[in-house]
């Protein structure tokens, strides 16, 4: 698919307006530190970072999808599956950092985009239409940057700093995102369960020239404190529009994480062959009768 269309910011992904081009750059770093090469990663048959590319092809919101890599052994695993990669530099701090040379590179060689989406490579869970839903956040001219945030309703999960909380204002941009449990109980403990307090789901989108102004911003002293470089955009007094997603993805940052994953596949690869089983047996039943 070319284009996809705007569509109302947190509503149905279908209901169309003009249309967008939107691209995804898809970060895949190979030297990560809590399992390492985790984007080869391959006990399904397929390395993790394809599984990736693969999702965010189904979603068919995007005209092109590329994936940023850091080492030839990447960009070799990538192509050997059909997906274009793009080497960038292997010292960037952030997945930000290599969305943009990627995205320089392809504007350098003429590309276009309305819309640019990072999605990070061990993401491969990301819902479909959560992707539409971020992308269809920019029917709103006055939305530069996007991400995605879901009802956290679990008390651990909200007390636990691995869990990122976002707080938005009316119009649904971001007043403050935290490793800390936001916004505070007060005198209602129930709060976590009434969708007001809300996990971020790290997954942004944006103009070309946000990106750009983004990446050219220094690092805030709010994004040094919570180590979340999303807050260098809010210190710079700047809206980040956030948007309800379906479901948060399960990422892939442990042994464990990916064993699951890969159970998942399994189980997933199961079902099709169960549903093909049934077709089959319908069908041989439909020309007995």
């Amino acid at each position: 698919m070319s284009r996809t269309e705007h569509r109302p910011a947190g509503g149905d992904p279908r209901a169309a307006s003009a249309p967008v081009r939107a691209v995804a750059i898809i970060p895949a770093r190979l030297a990560s530190t809590r399992l390492a090469r985790k984007m080869l990663l391959q006990e399904t048959g397929t390395p993790l970072v394809v599984h990736t590319a693969r999702n965010v092809r189904d979603s068919g919101v995007f005209a092109r999808i590329v994936v940023a890599v850091d080492a030839e052994e990447v960009a070799q695993a990538v192509r050997a599956h059909g997906f274009e990669a793009i080497p960038t530099r292997v010292e960037h701090p952030s997945g930000t950092d290599r969305v943009k040379e990627a995205w320089d590179a392809l504007a350098a060689a003429g590309e276009r985009a309305d819309v640019l989406v990072g999605v990070q490579g061990d993401e491969p869970d990301l819902d479909r239409e959560d992707l539409a839903r971020l992308v269809a956040a920019f029917a709103d001219p006055a939305v530069s940057m996007a991400t995605l945030c879901v009802p956290l309703t679990d008390p651990a999960a909200f007390q636990a700093p691995s869990v990122v909380k976002v707080v938005r204002d009316a119009r649904g941009d971001a007043l403050y995102f935290s490793r800390a449990p936001i916004p505070a109980a007060g005198h209602a403990p129930d709060e976590t369960d009434s969708g007001t307090v809300l996990r971020h789901v790290g997954v942004y989108a944006y103009r070309p020239a946000a990106l750009a102004q983004f990446t050219a911003l220094p690092r805030g002293r709010l994004e040094r404190r919570e180590s979340l470089e999303q807050l260098r955009w809010l210190e710079a007094g700047l809206k980040l529009r956030v948007v309800d997603a379906r479901r948060a993805p399960r990422g892939i940052d442990t042994l464990e994480d990916y064993r699951e994953f890969v159970r998942r596949q399994a189980r997933g690869a199961d079902d099709e062959v169960d549903r093909a089983g049934r077709a089959r047996g319908g069908r041989t039943e439909a020309r007995a009768g």
